[in-house]
């Protein structure tokens, strides 16, 4: 089992930036996948970024290529989500959430469907 809570939203001006925090509860922790998903209103949630378990691999979505960052530290239980240049279009609730990947080919996945732990979410809001 893990646990996962999200800090670090908040209201920021179109440019500024952010910095997401996750802490996970839990063994198991380093050997889960950890991914950044955001919803906005009225629509799906979406991927947003992936790490693998040893903080190794990194994938993103096209929309934020190049202004967000993951990274993680496996010694304090830690997922961070780095966003630069935010625009009003990254506005919506942030969502830490975790996938055991040990049994797949894959380190990485931007499957919603693959991730079982989720937290309770963090609202960051960009104004124009």
């Amino acid at each position: 089992q893990v646990q996962l809570v999200e800090s670090g939203g908040g209201l920021v001006q179109a440019g500024g930036s952010l910095r997401l925090s996750c802490v996970a509860s839990g063994r198991t922790f380093d050997s889960y996948a950890m991914g950044w998903f955001r919803q906005a209103p009225g629509k799906e949630r979406e991927f947003v970024s992936t790490i693998s378990w040893n903080g190794k691999v990194t994938y993103y979505a096209d929309s934020v290529k190049g202004r967000f960052t993951i990274s993680r530290d496996n010694a304090k239980n830690m997922v961070y989500l780095q966003m630069n240049r935010l625009k009003p279009d990254d506005t919506g609730v942030y969502y830490c959430a975790g996938a055991d990947l040990r049994s797949s080919i894959v380190v990485i996945s931007e499957n919603i469907r693959e991730y079982e732990y989720w937290g309770q979410g963090t609202q960051v809001t960009v104004s124009s």
